[in-house]
């Protein structure tokens, strides 16, 4: 069967940095809409359009003001919400051949001051919601920065506003030392942080190479257009955030900023969002909702049978499927999914709406993207082929072809910062080994079957995927979020699931129903998911939950943390 890994939809140039991509995109898109702002003014919502042109201008005077604080070439940490603000530091930095250092505004007091320790930047730009956490860290012994710099108006520290216009007067007066900065590409331009489930994060070098070149190669297979507006979801200290954000600048688009999730719908309709790039427990949430409206309204039949019709002629499905997608805002005809496997039906469902949903695979120290679908070739389940200039091969197989994900291209990260032993151990032959177990199909499609450190390992030999056995239980509806685990007993495993209930589905489906009855609810349904499985691979035990699961910032659950919060349940 032929391979369709080695075409290509689309062209575009194969920049060498950041600063030639914002150029470009600046020069070809001077009055689109790069960010679309909202602000509550005297009890008004405002919006502000700022373009390309206006954008590339912040940049400039925000950059020479930079310089002009003796930044050049020194770490700046960047702390906040997703915003405006953060996205002008961060290419500004970039641009100026400075180093950015996003810094997760979740972490606590503790993380953040311990994340400055190992960085050690020399500036942090932060919001006033930040202004505690840096001040008290900032009169800890051993911390180093020199600057300070508040993205809202702020009387203790320097401001950008206040940056911004001395930039601006330094260039009236002829200083264009920032705008003609020289980018060495192949430099450190990025230290951030994993977002990996274990305790201790580590630091990815990445250079302004590695992220033109997974933005380049994603320009190849994706059909993003100039006149699309993503809602920036993810946040921006993650490099899916931040790499996204930038990708979506190169098309000439506009990213516009969501009020939280339980404001999405209001969002995409707001902004007219048509794209956004996001995680599977915020998409898989999404497509939920919209199944419980069809189920409410007593269609599910009729949706179920007009979607097998208008498999025959896909052109129809978005006028068939008009009132549906109008609930997602009218507009969104495109959903990129990363960071962790998206529910095989969850894909097919949009995909049978008129959504195309498109699924891909990265991890931090790949800048972030491996490999991911495109609009002509997909594949349930599938996390597509690997970006043109990018290898992957698949290590130690087992019988099934399953193996570790190895990765080689230039979008690899230059290494982990002041972390020498951990550089050995990612390293085998010039792969990067990622962590997770995958395998190859005779088309060249690749699929993720899970975590190298999840798999529950049974005394008869049998591997079990918890992410698989998660998909299928996150499935039904009165669960919100699931975690299969191997709960130990004698010298054996038992395979196992901690449930976070749907509270709000739960108070409408079963308005009276106490928590021994949502058990045997939820236990009964698992049963039948029992029943579709090799004995092996059947759930034994069960605990509930109506409380969130410990979380990485891309909705990764962190397995550990809850193994120890659980430790006492489960004896």
């Amino acid at each position: 069967m032929k391979k369709k890994s080695t075409d290509y939809l689309f062209e575009y140039p194969d920049f060498n940095n950041v600063k030639e991509i914002v150029y470009d995109a600046v020069n070809k898109y001077p009055n689109n809409t790069a960010f679309i702002l909202k602000n509550k003014i005297n009890n008004e919502i405002k919006y502000t359009n700022i373009t390309f042109k206006e954008l590339m201008e912040d940049v400039n005077n925000l950059g020479t003001a930079l310089y002009s604080l003796g930044l050049k070439d020194k770490k700046i940490a960047i702390i906040s919400k997703n915003r405006y603000e953060w996205a002008l530091s961060f290419i500004s930095v970039l641009l100026g051949n400075m180093v950015a250092v996003p810094l997760d505004k979740g972490l606590t007091e503790v993380e953040i001051e311990n994340s400055i320790r190992r960085t050690n930047p020399d500036a942090i730009i932060f919001d006033n919601a930040m202004e505690e956490v840096v001040s008290v860290v900032a009169k800890k012994d051993g911390i180093n920065i020199e600057h300070y710099i508040c993205m809202e108006q702020n009387e203790k520290y320097k401001t950008l506003n206040e940056l911004k216009y001395e930039g601006k007067e330094l260039r009236l007066a002829g200083n264009n030392e920032f705008e003609n900065a020289k980018i060495d590409s192949n430099k450190v331009s990025e230290l951030c942080f994993t977002s990996g489930t274990s305790s201790t994060s580590k630091v990815v070098k990445l250079s302004h190479r590695n992220i033109a070149f997974n933005i380049a190669a994603m320009h190849l297979v994706e059909d993003f257009r100039d006149t699309d507006t993503n809602l920036a979801f993810l946040p921006f200290h993650h490099t899916f955030g931040s790499t996204g954000m930038l990708f979506i600048l190169s098309y000439g688009a506009a990213t516009a900023f969501p009020d939280g999730l339980r404001y999405i719908a209001q969002n995409l309709k707001e902004y007219g969002v048509s794209v956004f790039i996001g995680v599977p427990l915020l998409i898989e949430n999404m497509y939920k909702k919209v199944q419980k409206e069809i189920e409410k309204q007593g269609k599910t039949k009729l949706v179920n049978f007009a979607r097998k019709a208008t498999n025959l002629t896909p052109f129809l499905k978005r006028k068939v499927f008009k009132s549906i997608i109008d609930q997602l805002g009218g507009n969104l005809r495109m959903i990129i999914s990363g960071a962790a496997a998206l529910d095989k039906e969850v894909w097919k469902g949009f995909n049978e709406l008129g959504i195309k949903v498109i699924q891909g695979y990265g991890l931090t120290e790949a800048a972030p993207v491996v490999s991911a679908e495109n609009p002509k070739y997909s594949k349930k389940g599938s996390i597509g082929f690997p970006l043109k200039g990018v290898e992957v091969k698949i290590l130690n197989k087992n019988e099934l072809g399953i193996g570790e994900l190895a990765v080689k291209g230039p979008n690899v990260m230059l290494g982990y910062y002041d972390d020498e032993e951990a550089n050995k151990e990612a390293f085998q032959d010039g792969y990067l080994l990622t962590g997770d177990l995958a395998y190859i199909d005779k088309e060249g499609f690749i699929f993720i079957t899970g975590r190298k450190k999840n798999v529950i390992v049974l005394k008869n030999g049998k591997n079990i995927y918890p992410e698989e056995l998660e998909q299928l239980v996150n499935r039904i509806s009165l669960v919100k979020e699931s975690m299969v685990f191997g709960m130990p007993k004698e010298d054996d495993l038992v395979v196992s699931v901690k449930v976070q209930y749907d509270e709000e589905y739960i108070k409408s489906a079963y308005p009276n129903a106490n928590e021994k009855e949502i058990t045997k609810i939820i236990w009964d349904k698992i049963k039948e998911i029992n029943k579709t499985l090799p004995t092996y691979k059947y759930i034994k035990n069960m605990i509930i939950t109506k409380d969130e699961f410990i979380k990485t910032t891309t909705a990764k659950i962190k397995r550990n943390e809850e193994m120890k919060k659980m430790s006492y349940a489960v004896n």
